[in-house]
């Protein structure tokens, strides 16, 4: 009896293919493992300091160092981050600028007046953020994608007049809302302030006015919203300090922060740039993190030693950026 070949289906090709699909979704998912641990183990925790140069001084002034610290999000049992807040006063800093977000915690005042040490005792000004008035609260993330108009507070209100009172009671500012004038060696400073304008707390019309023209002039504001900003540009100022935006907190390579959290370009979300003709922007990507997003990629937290310089004699009195090598220190 003869005996008819059946065709055999070979199965090793289909076989490949799930083998394939398999090996991609673990390795997929291996990575994805591996960048969250990264994430809020290791970079979170890479606290770095970034150091800038920037030539405004008149001429035949001393240097002048500031410190720029902003978005501790503090809470109590941080104890890296207190580590490093407790180191800079090494810099010796002239000046101490804090752009506010200083809590995460209602028992955290302790932590940031203890951490900031001798750092009260040098001269400082600050202005608050909104989770210096209420606990941060858990988002949805897609929310940051669709919207940046400033949303009412809904967390746990903070104990900021307590944390207000341990600044200025060691001698630190309240620009809130406020021209303030003073003296560090032969630098004649004028500084002004807005309450937090990422959640409508600004009154800019309260200070408003032409800056001094003899003076260093200093604009504070919590979030960088351009229409601040105008205002301190229109006014004259020369630098304007903030934070808020945690220079994306979550960047992706060659491309950068995905958001700013606020109405300010995703160019500026960290670091310098200008602002109108003759202002200076220098924007915190800030030393923490909301407790709910505990994660950074491709941005470390930061504070920022910024010294400013005299201009050589016979140039008109305009900023002149030096760019200098960005330093890290981590812990």
């Amino acid at each position: 009896m003869s005996r008819t070949a059946l065709p055999v289906r070979s199965t090793s090709g289909s076989s490949s293919t799930l083998g394939n699909v398999a090996t991609a979704a673990l390795t997929g998912a291996a990575l994805t493992a591996a960048g969250i641990g990264y994430a809020t183990l290791i970079e979170r925790n890479a606290f770095t300091l970034r150091t800038l140069t920037l030539t405004m001084l008149p001429p035949g002034t001393t240097p002048l160092r500031i410190l720029h610290i902003s978005d501790l999000h503090m809470t109590p049992s941080q104890r890296l981050k207190q580590h490093f807040l407790r180191s800079l006063d090494s810099l010796e800093p002239d000046l101490v600028i804090n752009t506010g977000d200083n809590l995460s915690h209602p028992k955290a005042v302790p932590s940031v007046v203890q951490s900031l040490g001798p750092l009260l005792n040098r001269p400082g000004a600050f202005v608050f953020g909104s989770n210096d008035y209420f606990a941060p609260v858990p988002k949805n993330p897609l929310t940051y994608l669709t919207r940046t108009v400033p949303k009412k507070p809904r967390g746990e209100a903070l104990p900021w007049q307590d944390l207000r009172a341990a600044f200025t009671e060691q001698g630190w500012l309240d620009a809130t809302h406020s021209h303030r004038t003073f003296t560090i060696g032969d630098h004649h400073i004028a500084i002004a302030g807005v309450d937090d304008p990422h959640i409508g707390r600004d009154r800019y019309p309260t200070i408003a006015g032409p800056a001094d023209p003899e003076a260093l002039t200093i604009g504070l504001t919590h979030s960088p919203e351009p229409r601040i900003l105008d205002q301190f540009a229109r006014d004259g100022y020369e630098l304007v300090l903030a934070g808020h935006t945690h220079g994306g907190q979550l960047c992706v390579p060659f491309y950068g922060p995905v958001i700013t959290n606020c109405e300010l370009d995703r160019s500026r979300a960290k670091g310098l740039s200008q602002w109108g003709e003759h202002t200076l922007l220098h924007v915190s990507a800030g030393l923490g993190t909301s407790p709910w997003a505990p994660a950074r990629f491709c941005c470390r937290p930061e504070a920022s030693l910024i010294t400013l310089e005299p201009i050589a004699p016979g140039n008109a009195r305009a900023s002149q950026l030096i760019r200098v090598p960005r330093t890290t220190a981590t812990v």
